[in-house]
């Protein structure tokens, strides 16, 4: 699979939120983007996964236009800002609602999404009783358990402890597959060194590669 985004511009109420962003994404890789918050890195995430259409510009997704050809990948994981589900239903259920619109994932792959996040003792207990960071790692199962082969997760560690996110780092490392393209974007470079293999650098709505040294030696 590979994504192109070609001279993307989007501008929002006179704002220039994306100016002139152009990239490849390549299945096998886990892309690490880095900004600080405000820089465009979810604005990005927002036009790769087709939530937003561009002023001008446009992103391939294995040579078809997205938003001409298609409105959406057919398989898309994701977690934009703040992920809310349903505080009246337990972990699983909520899943299970998800599972339904698509209907390909099975009770299976539910288990083992909320195995991987460290939520199987939790599964049934209802979302308004969960911490921020139990919410996170759900935000986290929901975007991962129909197996999808592009992965957007935008500031994914919000809200972990230690543990989790040591946690979460294995769980990408399982993650990457040679069909699979992972972008993460956060704030926290330590996050991404540790993770992505490719690394790219968000700053006032310009894309920029960066190698890890680049990215290391920021501030």
């Amino acid at each position: 699979m590979k994504i192109q985004i070609e001279h993307y511009n989007k501008t929002i109420r006179r704002h220039q939120v994306l100016e002139d962003v152009s990239a490849t994404f390549v299945s096998g890789h886990v892309y690490g983007l880095y900004g600080r918050n405000g820089s465009g890195k979810s604005m990005l995430l927002r036009a790769i996964s087709g939530l937003i259409r561009p002023t001008s510009g446009k992103i391939m997704i294995d040579d078809k236009t997205l938003g001409v050809d298609f409105d959406f990948s057919e398989s898309l994981g994701l977690i934009i800002e703040s992920v809310r589900l349903q505080p009246s239903f337990t972990a699983q259920q909520n899943l299970e609602i998800l599972r339904d619109i698509r209907k390909t994932a099975s009770d299976e792959d539910i288990r083992w999404a909320l195995d991987a996040v460290g939520l199987a003792d939790s599964s049934q207990v209802k979302v308004r009783e969960f911490s921020l960071g139990m919410n996170q790692k759900l935000a986290i199962a929901q975007a991962i358990f129909e197996h999808p082969a592009i992965l957007l997760l935008d500031e994914p560690t919000n809200a972990l402890d230690f543990q989790s996110v040591r946690e979460f780092q294995d769980l990408i490392a399982k993650l990457r597959d040679p069909d699979r393209i992972i972008i993460v974007a956060s704030h926290a470079k330590e996050d991404l060194l540790t993770i992505a293999d490719q690394f790219l650098e968000m700053d006032a709505g310009h894309l920029s590669v960066r190698q890890r040294d680049d990215l290391a030696m920021l501030a």
